[in-house]
């Protein structure tokens, strides 16, 4: 193990180093999530015969960390499943009742630092011109001057002010010249170390919010040769005023180090990571996922996700943490961030890159899910900022890991100019108040709100100055409330080339008033496809204002047979939509092959601000089986569906705005959308309906007519006879179907008593389970269904990983 610091040691305050240590050679660990009123942690080391209590899972509640014997079986889940099974012959309670999740814990090496690509064959960077503004360096040595800036890199970073390409950086130094630096905020990077001995960090290191997972020790410094990435990040945002390098875009926040990426880590490690001291740390950076080879499709795991819902629930004294996540670097292998599950996630701020002639780098991935972007390489330059080593300088920093901390750093000035932001408002603010980028080949639309998104470039660049203004007088946003549909069955084939399979589902205006959902932010879509090459497929989303989200788009390197399992795929594209009307859904199988796939099923979830902040509720927390009831059916009669055109490209000419600026000849932005960006609020009773449709084409109901049932089987019988035979067999059905329902409310009712009902989810065992509300869900290939009863469904993220083995310890696997 490394030496620990002085600073180091500070951070041992409230957490025991012993209580970290993990021995996986050894032991194996288990995370069980316990009902403290039915059982106490030190039971269930003595019913399942476990070796000690490690400890409550950092801030996660009622989450317990236990030390087992090595075994090659998952002991827990054995224990927990017998007892379920055995439920009615031992009608004693029974310790294990009150464990509603258990997760056997496994060291994996699946997050990747998002370094730059090497580029793709043929490509060629632009030459930029290397002149010079006169008036722009005057204004960059008044600024320097004024605010006693003398660190030696500071010209060569244009990132915070370019004097060659006029007004391409992120508009910040009028910022500091008001006063917002960063004070009293706090950003955690978490990646692979931080070198808090660099004179550059070292006075903005914050050591309380620091840890390092991979030699569980309080000092996250780096020891890996290559374990550079995070000084550099963390270098971008908070690199001290001194003669040394250059400075961060918050130079006087503070900085903490949060280490997973150097080794192998657990669920465990990177939930606790995701929250680690989240009343103090307010901002994660994160510049890291699975890989972007473009044929990984990988989500985090139920751990992580309770983390992070936790976090943006109880953070900063419950104004919620703040997640920024660089989008992924794999543009050039066709990759898109909609199939990675942290990007795709609606809690986090999914930042991609720009470079510094405005272009589009060749490595930043295109993406529904991607909410702004900010300065990176490209165009035969880097990011200059801190490197390891006392007095060490990097100019090679990029892709989008640069780009995500660059974010967060800006994030950091918004929070001290207004430290009431919740997590929604920042990302309000970011959507609010992004930069157009002038460039044709980013194929902008106009959104419902008349702001324009592009895939490549999100709602524009962050531009600091405006974001700080508009946080000042911000009104800010009410709670958070959501609308889901139920499960739309489909089970048709996707017919290939061109045409695609279009659905539709109705969303009422009675319905969001129910939901108490007053516009929309987040559009997440959870849909199962069957098919023989998942590269092939496209997706495409049409709200009721026609505008479209490519929720997914074909990868040709992505060669697996298995199509999406459950997979949630997420849109900002619909922000400040209201939501009622028919929303089309268009599944493509863009190649004409031997590979086919059918379209199982699907849902939406509209998530967005709230009618009545006093109805608002709290998102409970996520299961691994949340969709996987698929019982409610809604009919449909899906058809055929032509491709769908982006709108025109914007006009050239582009309306001018004022905004103070403090570069001399900055390019004009478009003037601020006059387009009411509130829907006027909903009310009444919800109505849940479902249709499907062919493009174009509406589908209907034949009215009734004399040969009602000339379909029928006649029996030899007259018309009058067959009336008085089906009348008879229609009551006979209606009796079987009363009894039925007498026994279900029976049963039920017998179920709310069992001592387990304070449970998050009911837990069936695996014989009451058939047919019973399980939702088997039928797929091509005849997979089976997860069972649960857990009421509505939770998507908040993408679903399960291509490389999870780990399933919900209460049901049956899917495989």
């Amino acid at each position: 193990m490394k030496p620990i610091s002085f600073l180091g040691l500070l951070g041992l305050a409230t957490v025991s180093l012993a209580s970290r240590v993990r021995d996986y050679e050894k032991y194996d660990y288990y995370v069980l999530h316990i009902d403290p009123s039915l059982a106490s942690p030190e039971d269930v080391v003595q019913r399942l015969g476990f070796v000690a209590h490690e400890g409550q899972l950092a801030d996660l509640t009622d989450h317990h960390v236990f030390r087992a014997d090595k075994s090659s079986d998952d002991v827990a889940s054995i224990e927990i499943k017998e007892r379920r099974r055995r439920r009615r012959s031992l009608a004693e309670p029974d310790v294990l009742d009150s464990v509603l999740l258990a997760k056997k814990q496994v060291l994996k090496q699946r997050l990747h630092k998002r370094i730059i690509p090497d580029p793709p064959a043929g490509h060629v960077p632009s030459i930029l011109s290397r002149q010079s503004d006169a008036v722009a360096v005057q204004r960059q040595s008044e600024v320097m001057k004024t605010l006693n800036i003398a660190d030696p890199i500071f010209k060569d970073q244009w990132h915070l002010f370019n004097s060659i390409q006029v007004g391409h950086d992120v508009n910040v130094t009028q910022v500091w010249l008001d006063g917002v630096t960063g004070k009293n905020v706090t950003v955690a990077i978490i990646d692979d170390g931080l070198d808090m001995h660099s004179d550059d960090l070292k006075d903005n290191y914050f050591a309380e919010g620091s840890w390092d997972y991979n030699d569980n020790d309080p000092s996250p410094a780096p020891v890996l040769s290559d374990d550079r990435h995070g000084t550099r990040c963390a270098g971008e945002v908070g690199a001290v005023k001194n003669d040394v390098c250059g400075i961060g875009v918050a130079y006087d926040s503070k900085i903490a180090g949060i280490r997973i990426l150097s080794k192998p880590i657990s669920d465990e490690d990177e939930a606790e990571a995701m929250i680690y001291k989240y009343q103090d740390n307010y901002i994660y950076s994160c510049s890291w996922g699975p890989t972007d080879d473009g044929k990984s499709m990988e989500a985090p795991g139920v751990l992580i996700k309770r983390a992070m819902l936790q976090g943006v629930q109880q953070g900063r004294g419950g104004l919620g943490s703040i997640y920024v996540f660089a989008s992924g670097n794999g543009a050039s292998n066709g990759d898109n961030c909609n199939f990675d599950g942290y990007t795709n996630s609606i809690y986090s701020i999914t930042v991609g890159a720009v470079d510094r002639a405005g272009l589009h780098p060749y490595y930043s991935e295109h993406c529904s899910a991607q909410l702004v972007v900010t300065y990176s390489s490209g165009s035969n330059d880097y990011i200059h900022t801190t490197d390891v080593g006392t007095n060490t300088c990097s100019s090679q920093h990029g892709g989008t890991s640069a780009a995500a901390p660059l974010a967060a750093g800006i994030f950091a000035l918004v929070m001290e100019a207004r430290p009431e932001l919740t997590w929604r408002d920042l990302q309000y603010l970011a959507m609010e108040t992004a930069a157009y980028i002038d460039d044709a080949s980013a194929e902008w639309q106009d959104t419902a709100i008349g702001k324009k998104f592009s895939h490549t470039f999100g709602y524009g660049k962050i531009d600091a100055y405006s974001m700080v203004e508009k946080a000042k007088t911000w009104d800010l946003v009410k709670p958070q409330a959501w609308f889901f549909s139920p499960w739309l069955h489909i089970k048709k084939e996707i017919p290939q080339g061109e045409q695609g399979l279009a659905v539709t589902f109705e969303v009422t205006k009675d319905m969001l008033g129910e939901a108490n959902l007053a516009r929309i932010e987040h559009v997440t879509v959870t849909m199962n496809i069957e098919h023989t090459r998942r590269g092939d497929l496209s997706v495409d989303l049409v709200s009721p204002e026609g505008i479209i989200s490519h929720i997914a788009t074909d990868r040709p390197s992505d060669d697996h047979k298995g199509g999406y399992d459950d997979w949630t795929f997420m849109s900002v594209v619909h922000w400040g939509e209201s939501g009622v009307g028919t929303w089309k859904l268009i599944v493509r199988d863009t190649h004409e092959n031997d590979r086919k796939g059918t379209f199982t099923d699907w849902h939406l979830k509209l998530w967005g601000e709230s009618i009545d902040a006093d109805k608002a509720t709290l998102l409970p927390m996520p299961n691994e089986d949340d969709d996987a009831d698929h019982d409610v059916i809604v009919s449909t009669v899906p058809g055929a569906a032509h491709t769908a055109s982006l709108p025109p490209k914007p006009s050239a000419t582009k309306p001018v705005v004022s905004n103070p600026t403090d570069h001399p000849h900055r390019p004009t932005k478009p003037a601020k959308p006059t387009t009411e960006s509130k829907p006027s609020p909903t009310s009444g009773s919800q109505e849940d309906s479902g249709t499907s449709t062919s493009e174009g084409q509406e589908a209907t109901t034949s009215p009734a007519s004399s040969s009602w049932i000339s379909w029928l089987p006649t029996f030899g019988a007259s018309k009058k006879a067959q009336i008085w035979i089906y009348g008879a067999i229609g009551l006979i059905s209606a009796f079987c179907i009363g009894l039925g329902i007498y026994f279900y409310i029976a049963r039920r009712r017998r179920l709310r008593n069992n001592p387990r009902n304070d449970y998050e989810f009911e837990l069936l065992e695996e014989d009451e389970a058939e047919g019973l509300n399980t939702g088997e869900k039928a797929t091509a290939a005849g997979k089976k269904g997860r069972r649960t009863r857990g009421g509505e469904l939770y998507d908040a993220f993408a679903g399960g990983s291509d490389e999870e083995e780990d399933f919900d310890d209460y049901h049956d696997t899917r495989r």
